[in-house]
């Protein structure tokens, strides 16, 4: 494990700038992942009027200045989602090495907060959570526990705790209702969860999860009118509480 000291301003500063870095790769997986495009292809380009971004454009939060946050081509305005995606990315990394004794953890749980970043983000826009962060972040989650302070045994039957105990609540749900109420990619999330967080961090987010979601809910039909019926995305909940049940996860 590589020691990384919280007093050197230094290294935090070259992980400040590796987090913007991912926190642009952050953009891109919020706006391709839920419309099906491919990560990589085409390569970034305006939305507007698709001329390719050149490389200078693309230095995180300097090309957005540089720009004055319009687009070099066509003048349309970049929305400010991407430098704030940007920005979130180095905080999260730096968050991270807070809470970490090693370059390898504060790796692995800046890539976690990231993905529960992306996972809100897509689930609050589209209502979906996307297998392509949920089956290679579980599979990640599961190899690299030991890291974290979980052992194998523990992110196995988290896996099993978190994706069974929904697929438990759906079934409960569905024989009452007759509808679905909660759809597939939740439970992936769930035993992702699982893989990061043991048995008991899955558990514990499940449930702080729900009572959140109860209170949000209720607040919405106080002031909104909105029926019961009515659906919210858990992954909005789940994100949150995982990210910090895995920094805090030990001492709570």
């Amino acid at each position: 494990m590589i020691p990384l000291s919280h007093n050197d301003p230094l290294p935090l500063f070259f992980l400040f700038l590796l987090g913007l870095s991912l926190g642009s790769f952050l953009n891109v997986v919020t706006w391709r992942l839920p419309r099906g495009l491919s990560l990589f292809r085409p390569g970034s380009h305006c939305p507007n009027c698709e001329v390719p971004i050149r490389a200078w454009e693309k230095l995180p939060l300097l090309g957005y200045l540089l720009l004055r946050g319009r687009c070099r081509h066509c003048g349309e305005e970049i929305p400010v989602r991407y430098p704030l995606g940007e920005l979130i990315g180095g905080v999260c990394l730096l968050v991270a090495a807070q809470y970490s004794d090693g370059l390898a953890s504060t790796l692995l749980r800046g890539v976690f907060l990231l993905a529960m970043v992306a996972v809100v983000f897509i689930d609050r826009e589209h209502g979906i959570i996307p297998d392509r962060i949920t089956l290679p972040g579980t599979l990640l989650g599961f190899a690299c526990a030991p890291i974290l302070g979980v052992s194998w045994g523990h992110s196995a039957l988290g896996i099993l705790l978190g994706a069974g105990w929904l697929l438990l609540v759906i079934g409960i749900y569905w024989l009452i209702r007759r509808v679905v109420g909660m759809g597939g990619g939740d439970v992936k999330l769930a035993a992702m969860l699982g893989a990061w967080l043991g048995w008991k961090g899955v558990f514990l987010a499940l449930l702080l999860a729900s009572f959140l979601g109860v209170l949000w809910g209720i607040g919405l039909i106080l002031r909104k009118g909105v029926s019961a019926r009515d659906t919210l995305p858990y992954g909005v909940f789940l994100g949150p509480v995982a990210a910090i049940l895995l920094l805090l996860g030990s001492s709570l």
